[in-house]
C-alpha cells in the first residue's frame, strides 16, 4: 500500500498498523517479557549502553513503563501470543523527535546519526541526515580506524554503523558509540549536539551526556526507561525490522515534514 508524498497523521496511523510497524507487531509477547526480565536481572546486553544500576530490578516496573510509552499490554498475566505497539504513541513520539530535529536545524547544530539495525533503519537515518545537512547542520564525520570487539565502526551515507566481515552488523552494544565519542574527545573535536540513533548507539550517547533521540522495538525496553529518566530525550516505539525497509518511508516523510525539513530532501 504505497503512500506517495507525505501522509497525513491519520494516513500514517493506518499505514503503521497495516505494515505492522506498530499495532499488532511481529515480536511475540513471550520475547518481550523475556527481555524485560533479563534487563531487570542485570543482563547488560539489554541495557543498550546505559547504566541502569538497580533502579529497574523489578520486571513489573519495566512492564509498566513499556505499557505507558510503547503500548504493550499491561496485563502481567498475558504471557504468550500477540503483543502490541500503540500507533498513536509512535506518532506522538515522532512529533516529539521532530521538535528536537527542528531545534537542531534552527541552530545549525552538529548531528551524529547511527544505527545498530541497518537492515531496517539505515535509510530512515540516511534521509534524516540528508535533510539536516540541507538545513545547514553539520553531520559529524567519525574518526577513521575505530573498532570494537564486534567489528569496525564505519560511516555509510552519513550514518555510523558496525561492519563485520564486509557486512553491516546488527548490534545492541553501546561500544561503537563509545569508540566514536572517545575518539572525538581524544582528537580535541567537539562532541555532537545531537545523536539520532537506536539501540546502544542512542543509549550510550545519552548516558555520556549528549542529547540523544532514537527508535526502539517493544522488546528493547532500555531506551524507554532512559526516556522516563531523562537520559534519552525521545524514544520512538516501532518494530525495527519489518518485511521491507520501504515501509518506513511514509514515517520518515512525516517526521521530516513535522520538523520542517522536508523541502531539503525532495
Amino acid at each position: 500500500m504505497p503512500i506517495s508524498g507525505t501522509p497525513s497523521r491519520a494516513e500514517l496511523l493506518v499505514h503503521l498498523a497495516a505494515t505492522r510497524i506498530a499495532g499488532d507487531v511481529a515480536t511475540p509477547r513471550e520475547n518481550n517479557l523475556s527481555h524485560y526480565r533479563k534487563l531487570a536481572n542485570g543482563d547488560r546486553h539489554y541495557w543498550l549502553g546505559l547504566e541502569l544500576g538497580d533502579r529497574w530490578s523489578d520486571e513489573q516496573d519495566v512492564l509498566a513503563v513499556m505499557a505507558e510509552r510503547a503500548g504493550v499490554s499491561d496485563d502481567a498475566e498475558h504471557r504468550y501470543g500477540q503483543d502490541t505497539i500503540d500507533p498513536e504513541l509512535t506518532v506522538a513520539a515522532l512529533e516529539r523527535m521532530a521538535g528536537r530535529l527542528r531545534k537542531a536545524a534552527d541552530g545549525q547544530q552538529r548531528v551524529l546519526l547511527a544505527t545498530g539495525h541497518p537492515g531496517g533503519l539505515l535509510d530512515v537515518h540516511r534521509a534524516t541526515a540528508a535533510a539536516l545537512r540541507a538545513a545547514g547542520c553539520e553531520i559529524v564525520v567519525i574518526p577513521d580506524g575505530l573498532a570494537t570487539d564486534e567489528g569496525y565502526v564505519m560511516q555509510f551515507a552519513d550514518v555510523a554503523v558496525l561492519e563485520h566481515g564486509a557486512t553491516l552488523w546488527h548490534t545492541h552494544s553501546g561500544e561503537p558509540m563509545k569508540a566514536i565519542l572517545t575518539a572525538l574527545e581524544r582528537e580535541g573535536r567537539p562532541l555532537p549536539d545531537l545523536v539520532v540513533a537506536d539501540h546502544g548507539w542512542a543509549g550510550y550517547a545519552g548516558q555520556h551526556g549528549v542529547d540523544s533521540v532514537g527508535y526502539a522495538d517493544c522488546n528493547d525496553p532500555a531506551l524507554f526507561l532512559a526516556e522516563a529518566e531523562g537520559t534519552v530525550q525521545v524514544t520512538v516505539p516501532l518494530d525495527d525490522h519489518v518485511v521491507s525497509p520501504r515501509h518506513y518511508d511514509p514515517m520518515t516523510a512525516y517526521l521530516l515534514a513535522e520538523a520542517g525539513l522536508d523541502r531539503g530532501t525532495r
